[in-house]
């Protein structure tokens, strides 16, 4: 028990500098979970498409998958910022792959049959912070909420 006490006040008390810096998939899973929480409401939905997007774009055995997604939400629930997972994306992908990203923050937006104004401000933010165009935005909004609807949305 003291032991376990003693980790969580380190990990709380270590500084960015000593903190192992993210993987790119676990700072994707992250930026995602914020898409989430952002209506403070967790539906399965929404787990669901979280899934369904890491194990295609990561291409994750079932373990793994678990073991990121838990991650990932234990690093949202405790972080103080997103910077550091915004940083590792917009330094390691390209343009395109980061208005994908914001694409998959529309489809987890849209995965419960809602799109929450919270959720749109927070997918608003992460695309600006990312460095995505408000165009592209816009556009991949809309793709999504096409889908959403039943439509044969085309790319």
């Amino acid at each position: 028990m003291l032991a376990s006490l003693q980790r969580w006040i380190n990990d709380m008390t270590a500084t960015s500098e000593t903190r192992e810096p993210p993987s790119l998939a676990l700072a994707t899973a992250a930026l995602l979970c914020e898409v989430m929480r952002a209506d403070y409401r967790l539906e399965q939905a929404e787990m669901d498409a979280l899934r369904d997007e890491l194990r295609q774009r990561f291409e994750l055995d079932e373990e793994a998958l678990a073991e990121l997604m838990d991650l990932a939400q234990r690093e949202t629930e405790t972080a103080v910022d997103h910077h550091r997972f915004v940083r590792l994306v917009r330094d390691e992908c390209d343009y395109e792959a980061r208005v994908e990203l914001v694409r998959s923050m529309w489809a987890l937006a849209f995965a419960d049959g809602e799109k929450d104004a919270l959720e749109e401000h927070r997918i608003r933010r992460l695309a600006e912070l990312l460095h995505v165009s408000h165009s592209d935005f816009v556009r991949t909004r809309l793709l999504e909420q096409q889908r959403a609807e039943g439509g044969a949305a085309a790319d």
